[in-house]
């Protein structure tokens, strides 16, 4: 389909781009790589009349380490997260979770800031922004503000972004240097939304593990941070009994509809599959 008539802004400068959204209101819609936006447009599910593209805010772009953060800007694409020396050594699961989006067409374009801020739960990279205890810097026509991942998204494209608000980065805790982390995806095919998939990120000191967060993708209408299942982890060695409750308290969580990806009770598995095998490969990877 052909999405609705709308006007569309190129703006040179962040500040420009929120006053555009401030001007324009609840009529006006921000656009990074348009994966996720443009089709819904076709569709006509979103029918924005202003459309506010990013591309050529070079000051949202790059990644760097500081003392004790990872700081990525929103416009930085996959295939630059990819490319990525720094997080290649300091933090995998990035690169791992990015070669795994769609195919490399869709990589080049597709940025960060845009996966990570639409609200869709198909998307890849909430679920490892929470694992990772990540924080989204927003700006807007009077503040700037950070929101813990973890307490950002509300429902189905529905998130804690106030009008007028525009991602601008993100910043991750510096992972330990020898922590484990894993992102396991089942799809159907090339390209398409998890059927199911999980993030997780422990350490381990002594046979112990110290640490651990999970979190899983399409498995309800959010992105889940399943905190009572990383903490069945904490304190045991990671065996299996301790695995079957975190996976056991993992799917507890879940409620994802049945569609063409499966029943519910189908998808409800392969999210316990996918974090039973998430778990063994961080624990795997530690050291």
């Amino acid at each position: 389909m052909i999405p609705a008539p709308f006007t569309y802004h190129r703006p040179q400068s962040l500040d420009k781009a929120i006053d555009l959204l401030a001007q324009h209101g609840e009529g006006a819609r921000v656009v990074a790589g348009g994966h996720s936006l443009i089709p819904m447009m076709k569709l006509r599910l979103a029918k924005p009349e202003h459309l506010v593209d990013l591309q050529e805010l070079s000051e949202l772009r790059g990644i760097r380490g500081e003392s004790s953060a990872l700081i990525i800007g929103a416009m930085t694409t996959q295939h630059e997260l990819i490319g990525s020396e720094l997080l290649a050594a300091r933090c995998p699961i990035i690169r791992e979770t990015s070669l795994l989006i769609a195919d490399p067409q869709v990589r080049y374009c597709g940025t960060l800031g845009g996966n990570v801020a639409n609200g869709d739960p198909g998307n890849d990279m909430p679920a490892v922004m929470m694992a990772l205890g990540a924080t989204y810097r927003v700006k807007g026509p009077h503040r700037e503000r950070d929101i813990p991942a973890r307490g950002f998204y509300q429902g189905a494209y529905s998130t804690a972004l106030q009008e007028g608000e525009i991602l601008v980065a993100v910043s991750i805790p510096m992972p330990a240097d020898r922590h484990g982390y894993a992102y396991e995806k089942q799809k159907r095919k090339v390209g398409d939304y998890a059927t199911a998939a999980a993030a997780v990120t422990l350490t381990m000191l002594g046979g112990a593990c110290t640490s651990a967060a999970i979190a899983l993708t399409n498995v309800a209408d959010t992105p889940l941070f399943a905190k009572d299942a990383g903490e069945a982890l904490v304190g045991s060695g990671a065996g299996e009994a301790a695995i079957t409750e975190a996976v056991r308290r993992a799917q507890s969580i879940t409620s994802p509809p049945a569609d063409g990806r499966g029943p519910v009770d189908f998808r409800v598995h392969i999210a316990g599959v996918m974090v039973r095998r998430a778990i063994a490969r961080a624990k795997q990877r530690v050291g």
